[in-house]
């Protein structure tokens, strides 16, 4: 299994700053982002009536998401949100099932990624917030019940990026933990791959959906 004190890293002098970037992270990144490439394309180079299994699988997956982001918000909103609901999906469904193949690990289990995406929604919710409903009134929901509780409604839209970031992040490192100290108490025998498809597949598969249904509901409550 992975050593959680060793890491793999590119260390570059900037401007006097010392930038470092985890190697292992952004190739465990550029697996996934292949794969969801070549899905892509095998899904939609040949649509037919009787749809081949990839096509199937993509359109069971676009139907499902395509659904819940149009109840979550509404059909002309819906249309415009689907995209970035469904790929976030995507990419951390995968990102979270890398760890069950042997050598591989979850870009999840970094903290810069969830956090990264956490980031994304934020700034997308509120954009698009000011957007639907004009800055004045955007800034005076901040206001509401009491002007004086502006300050503490600032803190609480901050702390959902910590919120949606450390759930994330906890979950797949937590996950990861457990089964390196299992694997090291019984020597890798039966428990450890049953342990890996629970944490990596099941608990993976939850927390990629809480995460994404968490970024639509605040870019819900921002648009309405």
């Amino acid at each position: 299994m992975e050593n959680f004190t060793e890491l793999l890293q590119l260390k570059i002098l900037l401007g006097g700053m010392d930038l470092r970037f985890n190697i292992e992270t952004i190739l465990m990144t550029w697996i996934v982002m292949a794969v969801l490439i070549i899905f892509a394309f095998l899904a939609t180079r040949k649509i037919d009536f009787i749809p081949n299994p990839f096509q199937v699988v993509g359109e069971l997956i676009v139907t499902a998401m395509y659904d819940l982001t149009k109840d979550a918000l509404d059909e002309e909103l819906g249309k415009k949100y689907f995209p970035l609901i469904c790929t976030l999906f995507l990419f951390l469904i995968l990102c979270n099932w890398l760890g069950a193949i042997p050598t591989l690990v979850e870009p999840t289990k970094d903290l810069n990624t969830p956090l990264a995406l956490g980031i994304m929604g934020f700034v997308i919710a509120h954009y698009s917030g000011i957007k639907a409903k004009g800055f004045k009134k955007y800034l005076k929901e901040y206001m509401e019940p009491v002007f004086f509780m502006a300050p503490l409604n600032i803190i609480g839209e901050l702390a959902k990026v910590v919120s949606i970031s450390f759930r994330l992040f906890g979950n797949i490192m937590g996950g990861a933990i457990i089964i390196l100290v299992v694997s090291h108490l019984i020597y890798s025998l039966i428990l450890p791959p049953v342990l890996v498809a629970f944490f990596s597949l099941f608990i993976g598969t939850i927390q990629a959906f809480v995460f994404t249904m968490l970024t639509l509901v605040y870019i819900s409550v921002q648009v309405k």
